[in-house]
């Protein structure tokens, strides 16, 4: 076993669970039955949806170093009703198969946003964008996206990790009038990301961290769904603005950095875009 297998064993563990729990028996075709302790499906039925024995299932559930083949997950994925992404999720959990990027070898290295990212950026004057690392940290941003939210130049550098911003910066708290929905979508694109790189230990530091310091955290984080692209309409009160409408959407910008650039795009049949022009003429 290598030194970083139990948190990926663990992850997969948990992630099993949840997503067992999440499972009719009446969505899945079973019989409803009784005295059922715990929502959701039970282990012997994983197992005998996705044709397998429920020991091996258990084994599996556990978090035990066993052999694993992609058809039995390709099994297991559809008899717990997985996304795609949710697929890939457990595929890099089960098989190992995460951290391979050439990005994962240079992780403490600050990637750079490109001078075409940088002039599409700036070309997105009402619609909020923000471009981040694969561990939430804020690499670059535009101008709408500092009077929407913050201005992140007033932050230090080792600060500005979006998440740890929207768990502790009491503006942004108050922004978003879903928090927990607003909070919710990047987790789902961080614990994507926390699959395909599990053996980079700052995760689970950070997890560590945010689980101590915020008592929300842990709970939408156990919840969360897994999406490499989120596709949400969020509303915002802005202190001085007022309502806002926003559809955000979540692109992966290509190349070697794993770079991620969020947009905020204001809602048509709103006064959101009029809205944001005259806060930033001001």
């Amino acid at each position: 076993m290598s030194l970083h297998q139990p948190t990926r064993l663990q992850a997969l563990s948990a992630f099993l669970k949840q997503q067992r729990a999440k499972i009719s028996p009446q969505a899945a075709g079973l019989p409803a039955g009784s005295r059922r302790r715990t929502p959701g499906l039970r282990r012997e039925e994983v197992a005998q949806l996705a044709g397998v024995s429920a020991t091996w299932y258990t084994w599996l559930e556990q978090g035990r170093d066993i052999n694993v083949s992609a058809s039995v997950l390709d099994a297991i994925a559809g008899a717990l009703q997985l996304t795609a992404d949710e697929r890939k999720y457990l595929y890099a959990l089960a098989l190992e198969s995460g951290g391979t990027s050439s990005f994962a070898r240079t992780a403490d290295s600050q990637p750079e946003i490109s001078p075409a990212l940088a002039r599409i950026l700036r070309e997105l004057r009402t619609c909020p964008a923000i471009v981040s690392d694969r561990r939430c940290q804020i690499v670059g941003w535009n101008e709408a996206a500092a009077y929407v939210f913050l201005d992140f130049e007033q932050i230090p550098l080792e600060q500005r990790n979006l998440l740890r911003l929207i768990f502790t910066r009491k503006e942004l708290r108050r922004l978003a009038v879903n928090w927990e929905h607003f909070a919710s979508g990047y987790l789902a694109i961080f614990r994507a990301y926390y699959g395909q790189y599990v053996e980079d230990q700052w995760f689970e530091q950070f997890l560590q961290e945010m689980r101590g310091a915020h008592p929300d955290f842990n709970s939408l984080w156990e919840q969360s769904r897994v999406s490499s692209a989120p596709e949400v309409v969020i509303e915002f009160r802005h202190a001085k603005a007022g309502k806002m409408h926003f559809h955000l959407t979540s692109l992966q910008v290509q190349g070697d950095t794993d770079l991620r650039c969020s947009i905020y795009t204001p809602a048509a049949d709103t006064t959101t875009e009029h809205k944001l022009a005259q806060l930033m003429q001001r």
